[in-house]
């Protein structure tokens, strides 16, 4: 199973691909979309719709994973990113691959097998997971790939939400 995980936003997209085999993972490519501060939001948008399409059609992923938003303090922030995920979905709704959404709680249970662990700690077991040689950069990138462990270890047993139902 080929599982892209995301993790959504406006500035930086983080993203990674792995491969799960017989409860093993294989990473095959990570990074991020990044787009300028000074981007008009709409122009953003476009960056990185293109950007996951071009992931979708390199990849050819069997499902994507990503990251529910949490709304804290800042509702300008989080409409902005809500934006963003919105393009990120409809990229994977457009290519017909599966969606699949988890909290951070979940994500950070599945990979560091508690759910109020700290940043550095994720990325520390995503690190070790994977076999890494650092950490990789961004954090987002990182938590992406802790995205796409979350989904492999669930085995799929959340939902896919299929919006051309």
């Amino acid at each position: 199973m080929i599982v892209l995980g995301i993790d959504p936003g406006l500035a930086i997209v983080g993203w990674g691909v792995l491969e799960y085999k017989n409860t093993r993972f294989r990473t095959l490519a990570y990074g991020s979309i990044q787009t300028p501060a000074g981007m008009r939001t709409e122009e953003r948008l476009k960056a990185i719709f293109d950007g996951m399409n071009e992931l979708l059609d390199t990849y050819h992923p069997d499902a994507m994973a990503v990251e529910e938003l949490f709304f804290n303090t800042n509702i300008t922030t989080g409409i902005r990113v809500a934006e963003a995920r919105g393009v990120i979905l409809l990229s994977a709704q457009r290519k017909q691959v599966p969606i699949y959404e988890y909290t951070p709680l979940q994500v950070k249970q599945a990979v560091v097998g508690y759910g109020r662990a700290e940043k550095k700690q994720v990325i520390s077991m995503v690190t070790m997971l994977l076999g890494l040689t650092k950490p990789p950069k961004p954090d987002d990138t990182a938590d992406a790939l802790a995205i796409a462990i979350c989904h492999a270890h669930s085995g799929g047993s959340r939902l896919a939400r299929y919006y051309n139902k």
